[in-house]
């Protein structure tokens, strides 16, 4: 298929555009992998024979065979081999032998070690070649359509055929790549009849205005150094029409950074050849864990059934959670084989039923062009016509960017005054170019300056074409920067390209220029003068001023950065008086910036005329690209001149220091050591004081033993120039070996230095797969902050990607989501393409799959919400065709949302919508494995769901540090993630409901009310045993929640926002809101509380309303889970400060990060952290406003209710009906039962006659379901068709016997109607649901409901007080955490109890200390501290606690409910003594 074919192809149905992949994403991608292609074709002609591609794993026999990606057939999602104790080496991280570094140690992968620093010097530039002279380049007549000759062709064998260690030659590269052009023959893509002919060149939407049409002849001889290449359509299986892609050329001559960077890609894909096991072993892990969570599984078993086509049956057998895979192998084959010992074990893999995964292969290349320009052409023999001529000439510079060089105006300045260009220094002797000389000179003069543009143009826009052949690279020579003693400084000429609007709109205008590194001004910034806007051939603002800057070239850091910012006052408006004074006042607005790199990616300093687009200024904006705004294409750009030398200034890697000191701690004074380690609990750079940075430098001798502390060490260095790196290396030398979280910290913005990024790099790279995927995102984002786009970090995660399928995947969608920060797209396109090279055709096809099924899901979505709501199911239903349509076209695609979920089908009669304001989409897609189940997922459009991707990302991260710790919280991880701005899909929880429809099932007022959870529960789980399980997971889950979502200021907690599952699970969903970023009403916060732990959820924990000995665990579960992600706090701020940059509006400065760390308050002890969370849950509790904020939303989503919705029982887990259950004859209120829990009452037993059913059937229903089912009843049928209903209210004792008695008639005569009404209401769901039997009914005269708190010990024991206990530095501290078992008070009423202490002997009774007072109840929290200062260790054994429990009572009188005597002889220095001690009740007596 011709590129021209191509080309009207793509405007079809499935079109490129309908696909998630830009062209240029994946031309990029072919682009570069053309590199690496030309070279394995030139190692071929060389005569070194390559191996063919292996498309399956070598010596592997899986359990189970499914389908692959790039033609092989491996199972996936393996689970591997050796399991979590010994887990399979990665792939990507095997160390090729060390000759090939030594013979290419400017490419490789593993830098080379810290002691070498010599020989890291900056990457060479591939030679280049000047254009070749051909005197068959003729220019065909303008009127003339010539197509060019675009050969798109597919090399049979796409598999690297270079060796990685051998050196690579640019120049035999180029050769081969002209030789190709001519050996290829028959292409795929060419036309049947042979016409070669291709679409026009098409320019990149971001490049600035084009040059005006122009016609190309092919050249037979292509240039060396200049190429044009086409990518290969990737194949998609029976498309209904196929795409093309635009043309992408790679240009060594005028991007030098970008070919280095191919180079790279070359080196790092030979060094992976997907024919070697090792390197690609055509599976995708499972993700392991470590043996910390193993000891977890320890003692707990679970049945595993393995199934494969080799066995007749299925396997099933138990073993235990901590077991490895390959233990299960072995048992597995030990079941199927009688003999093992012609069986390897490693040949054979377990795959989890219904996940898929796979691998890669290699794709296309293709060959180079050449575009020559029509020259410019000088006619002097004519009569001059100005006007002509100065018309010709702005049509140029308008084409070449709008850009009027000085050399341009000087040159028409010689040249009289013309109706267009009327400025007041021409030419005022127009005789002047009577002369034939004069009139030469000046059109040879114009005609160099605008030659010297179009030079101009092609350096800064990387054009396809040239003025003049090129000569030859020659080798400058250099010196060391450190050397160099001139100061730093460039001339500023104009701003082009400004806008007529700023003309009429600003005054003033000036620019500001700086030097910064890591975010720091290395001095005072420098301004230009004011001007206002000219009138030349365009609009612009001239300054024509040197900048100069009070700073020495060898006092730069290597990664200085140039930031010039435009600023200008803002006019009044017109018509307006101006006031006195005003002008003074007036504002001064930036308009724009532009950053870029001092020295280069060759580390030389940058030299000679430069153009620099401007970015626009906005608010909030924190990561500034190095790069030039270029992608607009009305930025304004700044002409800026650079000194140039007949030597280059080169910045080469200092040696490290030979001596770095090193001392302990202790050898500090008590002073110091107290200053040094509050400034090292601060945990994070960003609140270093200048005070705390100069004591860090000072003392950094005495913090080498704190690991943790190189970042704030290495952030609080004064100076980073050449003469002060060896200090700086030698110190991060001699630093202990950093765990990759650390490590995290130093790829902050603050530092640039290369070498201490490459340092951190090469410490991460001990984190395994699983755990990086946990941190990618902030590793992507930290791609913004590398000053070069090779660079460690790149290559790390490109390398790890080639090991890993699931790393490839979620890179993929992570860059292409940051694709849309137009800052650095740039950047990100150059990094998805090298991804895409990399991969291989599989994964790429892959890719496509999942993008182009993403396109058309967004499409329905936003169909569906832009909708009526009366015609949005018949809009889903017809989108979704085209859903099913795709999948006729292929035959399965994976999800983003999980490399190991893939699908085959969309089933369209379970997919719906939610009514929410997005509108987002329930989609339910057919497992390709037919063992497993439905996959469902939430599709949304219109949401950005980066924040909830990240909110989710360090929950995850949270648990995973609790599980490390010991401590499983039961929670819920389900996954999200952004497939582009603004839409992402959601991993669906099973058997989960939100609160509000839990607690709408007792009315609108249900969240004021404390049951509707329990009895949700109780419903869900009527066995006793799984009642108590419930409610278990229902405490873990709730206080992992209440302590993650505080940590993160997650707002916006209404009950459609909590989830609750059948099981007990507790979750949070929809984080919109976080960082203390609370919704407003109004002007009211509607987040009030510190999080949400509302009265609800204590009645599920205590097992009733009032407080039980639950409850104490589950404060207990909160602190210590607190106090756990405290003493990580360095991790969370590093993961958050690193998405800084994301553009996530809710986390964009200093202050958003200080919230998570005022939260952590990192500074305080545990036992400090722990009495303020206790606060928190108080706090929290007794907040009215959570549950006012939940009513309103009920009446807010009334709205949306459907009619069609019928009323549910609270009390029953089903529906069941007159078909289910048989027809009710009779029914009949027999006796009552009294009943003590929940709470006292009686219990009503109905005896229910079935039409066919022998015998009578009994259930017990209390008063108050009989109430609640004559309510549901109303909201049905009108209430002349309904009985009437015993009024609930009564006089007197409605408990009593007697009462009960009578209500047992009332119901009776109720009942008796209710059967005997008109069938539609004697028959509805509703009454056969009431009368169904429930699990309770099974035990007649017992209720089955909440745990019971701990019966109160009999005797003189009066309950039980638990206190932590230390002695530390003199002082005795001890926290008076929970008291459980105190009696009621005579009245039978809770008492008020609090804590008073004595420490004896104490006969002047000044050692009394006392809690605050707990209201109303026998089981109080307190985790109060009481402290004794100047208690002398000696005196620490004679010492007794005595302890007294109290109870506030009225006019000062307080009733003793038990007392303790502590005895401190056993008491440790230095230790936690945490315990319970027994209360006793020596006589009746009151206390004051």
């Amino acid at each position: 298929m011709s590129a021209a074919q191509t080309q009207k192809d793509s405007d079809g149905p499935w079109g490129l555009d309908s696909l998630g992949l830009s062209q240029r994403e994946l031309v990029l991608a072919e682009a570069l992998q053309m590199e690496y292609d030309a070279l394995s074709r030139l190692k071929q002609d060389k005569g070194v024979d390559g191996q063919g591609p292996s498309s399956q794993g070598v010596g592997r026999v899986p359990v189970l065979l499914l389908r692959g990606l790039s033609g092989s057939d491996p199972s996936l999602d393996h689970l591997q081999p050796g399991g979590s104790h010994s887990p399979r080496p990665s792939p990507a991280r095997s160390t090729p032998p060390r000759d090939i570094y030594r013979k290419e140690p400017l490419y490789i992968l593993e830098s080379p070690g810290k002691g070498d620093y010599l020989s890291d010097v900056p990457p060479t530039v591939p030679p280049r070649t000047p254009l070749a002279q051909s005197s068959e380049s003729l220019l065909a007549p303008r009127q003339t359509t010539v197509p060019r000759d675009v050969n798109l062709f597919t090399p049979e064998v796409d598999q690297p055929k270079l060796s990685s260690g051998e050196m690579l030659s640019y120049e035999s590269l180029n050769d081969a790549l002209s030789k190709l052009n001519g050996d290829w023959s028959s292409p795929r893509g060419r036309r049947a009849n042979g016409d070669q002919s291709g679409k026009p060149v098409a320019r990149s939407k971001t490049l600035p205005p084009q040059v005006p049409p122009r016609t190309y002849v092919p050249v037979q001889k292509s240039n060396k150094n200049h190429r044009r290449v086409s990518a290969d359509p990737v194949s998609l299986g029976p498309r209904m029409n196929g795409f093309g892609y635009e043309l992408f050329q790679v240009s060594e001559e005028r991007d030098e950074e970008v070919a280095a960077f191919c180079h790279m890609l070359d080196v790092l894909r030979s060094a992976h050849p997907c024919s070697v096991h090792s390197k690609n072993s055509g599976f995708v892990w499972s993700p392991s864990v470590g043996p910390e969570e193993l000891q977890q599984g320890l003692g707990v078993s679970v049945k595993v059934t393995v199934i494969s086509d080799h066995f007749r049956e299925p396997i099933t057998f138990t073993c235990d959670v901590s077991s490895t895979v390959d233990l299960l192998i072995y048992q597995t084959l030990c079941y199927a084989h009688d003999d093992l010992d012609h069986i390897d074990v490693d040949h054979y893999l377990l795959k989890v039923c219904g996940q898929e995964e796979d691998d890669k292969t290699a794709s296309t290349m293709n060959h180079s062009i050449l575009l020559q320009e029509r020259p410019i052409k000088q006619t002097v023999e004519m009569s001059l016509h100005v006007e002509r001529l100065v018309q010709s000439v702005k049509a140029l510079c308008s084409s070449l960017a709008a850009v009027e060089t000085p050399d341009i105006t000087s040159a028409l300045n010689q040249l009289p005054a013309c109706p267009c260009r009327l400025q007041p220094r021409v030419q005022k002797d127009p005789s002047v170019l009577i002369v034939r000389e004069n009139r030469e000179k000046v059109v040879e003069k114009l005609t160099a300056a605008v030659l010297d543009l179009v030079e101009l143009y092609c350096s800064t826009f990387n054009a396809n074409f040239h003025t003049t052949p090129q000569s030859s690279r020659h080798t400058a020579p250099t010196q060391e920067a450190g050397l160099v003693t001139n100061v730093l400084s460039f001339s500023v000429y104009a701003a082009h390209r400004i806008p007529i609007t700023w003309a009429a709109s600003y005054e003033g205008f000036f620019l500001s220029c700086s030097l910064t590194h890591g975010g720091e001004e290395l001095c005072a910034p420098q301004h230009t003068s004011k001007q206002q806007v000219s009138k030349y051939l365009f609009h612009l603002v001239v300054w024509d001023q040197r900048v100069c800057f009070p700073i020495q070239i060898n006092q730069l850091p290597r990664e200085t950065q140039l930031t010039v910012t435009l600023y200008a006052s803002a006019l009044p408006p017109p018509g307006g008086a101006e006031e006195k004074g005003s002008k003074q006042r007036r504002s001064i607005e930036p308009l724009g910036w532009v950053t870029m790199p001092l020295f280069n990616f060759r580390h030389i300093l940058t030299c000679g005329r430069k153009l620099l687009g401007l970015w626009p200024s906005t608010p909030g904006s924190k990561a500034r690209s190095s790069s030039p705004n270029f992608s607009q294409p009305d930025s304004v750009i700044l002409q800026v001149d650079f000194p140039t030398s007949s030597f280059e200034v080169l910045f080469s890697t200092p040696a490290p220091g030979e001596f770095c000191p090193q001392y302990d701690f202790s050898r500090l004074d008590q002073h110091s050591q107290r200053q040094l380690q509050d400034v090292l609990h601060k945990k994070s750079l960003f609140w270093l004081t200048p005070e705390d940075k100069r004591l860090l430098w000072e003392k950094r001798s005495f913090c080498q033993t704190e690991s943790g502390a190189l970042p704030l060490v290495l952030a609080s260095a004064p100076r980073w120039e050449w003469a002060c790196l060896p200090d700086i290396y030698a110190l991060l030398r001699q630093w202990a070996c950093l765990n990759h979280l650390d490590a995290l910290g130093l790829l902050h913005a603050t530092f640039p230095d290369q070498e201490l990024r490459r340092t951190a790099v090469q410490w991460m790279d001990s984190i395994s797969d699983p755990e990086l995927l946990d941190f990618l995102p902030q590793l992507v984002q930290a791609l913004k902050y590398e000053c070069y786009l090779d660079c460690p970090l790149v290559r790390f995660l490109l390398r790890r990607a080639i090991g890993d399928v699931r790393i490839a995947h979620y890179l993929f969608w992570l860059l292409k989501d940051n694709l849309q920060d137009s800052q650095f797209s740039g950047r990100y396109q150059h990094l998805l393409a090298a991804l895409l090279c990399c991969v291989g055709r599989g994964l790429r096809e892959e890719f496509d799959r999942q993008s182009w099924l993403v396109s058309i899901l967004a499409k329905v979505a936003q169909g569906v919400r832009d909708a009526s709501p009366s015609g949005r199911q018949t809009v889903l239903r017809e989108g979704l065709e085209e859903v099913k349509q795709f999948f006729s076209v292929n035959s399965s695609c994976r999800l983003p949302l999980n490399p190991g979920l893939l699908v085959k089908a969309i089933n369209i009669k379970l997919c719906s919508y939610f009514n929410s304001n997005a509108v987002p989409l329930k989609l339910s897609f057919q497992n390709m494995d037919p063992r497993g189940d439905n996959i469902n997922v939430i599709f949304k459009s219109g949401d950005d769901l980066r924040q909830d991707m990240l909110t989710l990302q360090i929950i995850r991260i949270m648990n995973k540090i609790w599980i490390q710790e010991g401590l499983d919280m039961r929670m819920v991880i389900f996954r999200c993630f952004s497939t582009g701005r603004g839409r992402g899909m959601v991993e669906m929880i099973p058997q989960a409901e939100t609160l509000r429809k839990i607690q709408g099932e007792h009315g609108v007022t249900g969240s004021f009310k404390d049951r509707p959870l329990a009895d949700w529960l109780q419903k869900h789980n009527p066995k006793e045993d799984e009642y108590e399980k419930a409610v278990e997971n229902f405490i873990y889950s709730c206080a992992g929640c209440c302590v993650a979502t505080y940590i993160l200021g997650i707002c916006d907690r209404h009950n459609d926002n909590i989830m609750l599952k059948t099981s007990g699970h507790m979750f949070h969903i929809d984080f919109g809101k976080f960082l203390g970023h609370a919704q407003m009403f109004g002007n009211i916060k509607r987040d009030r509380a510190p999080f949400v732990f509302t009265s609800d959820m204590a009645y599920v924990i205590n097992g009733g309303d009032k407080p039980s000995s639950r409850f104490h665990d589950f404060v207990d579960l909160c602190c210590e889970a607190y106090n756990l992600i405290r003493k990580h706090t360095h991790l969370f701020l590093n993961l958050l400060g690193l998405m800084l940059s994301c553009g996530i509006p809710e986390l964009s400065d200093l202050d958003d990060l200080k919230y998570v760390y005022d939260a952590l308050r990192p500074h305080e002890s545990e036992e400090d952290a722990t009495m303020y969370f206790t606060r928190l849950i108080e706090s929290s509790l007794g907040s009215v406003a959570t549950k006012l904020n939940f009513f309103i939303h009920n009446l807010a989503q009334m709205k949306f209710a459907s009619s069609e919705e019928r009323p549910v029982l609270s009390f029953a887990p089903r529906v069941y009906t007159l078909k289910t259950d048989g027809l009710i004859r009779n029914l009949f209120v027999c006796q009552h039962i009294r009943t003590y829990s929940p709470s006292k009452g009686y219990m009503f037993v109905v005896k229910v006659d079935r039409e066919g059913q022998q015998g009578s059937v009994l259930v017990q229903r209390s008063f108050e379901e009989f109430y609640e089912l004559h309510n549901k009843l109303r909201l049905i049928f009108p209430s002349s068709k309904l009985p009437s209903f015993p009024s609930r209210f009564l006089i007197g004792r409605s408990r009593g016997e007697a009462m009960a008695d009578r209500r047992k008639d009332e119901l009776n005569g109720y009942v008796w109607h209710l059967v005997h009404a008109a069938p539609e209401v004697a028959q509805c769901d509703l009454i056969y649901t009431f009368f169904h039997p429930l699990q309770r009914d099974e035990k007649p005269g017992t209720v089955v409901n909440a745990l019971q708190s701990k019966p109160a010990v009999s005797g003189k024991v009066a309950g039980e007080v638990k206190l932590s206990i230390t002695y530390k530095s003199d002082k005795l501290f001890i926290m008076v955490m929970h008291i459980r078992g105190l009696q009621p008070l005579q009245d039978g009423t809770d008492p008020d109890p609090y804590v008073k202490l004595y420490l004896l002997p104490d006969p002047q009774k000044t050692s009394k200390r006392k809690t605050k007072a707990a209201r109303r109840t026998c089981n109080p929290t307190y985790n109060e501290m009481l402290v004794y200062d100047r208690i002398p260790r000696g005196d620490l054994q004679q010492r007794v606690i005595h302890l007294r429990v109290l109870g506030d009572g009225a006019f000062w009188e307080n009733t003793l409910l038990g007392q303790a005597f502590i005895p401190l002889k056993t008491l440790t220095p230095g230790q936690c003594w945490a315990d319970w001690h027994q209360l006793s009740m020596p006589s009746t007596e009151s206390a004051r």
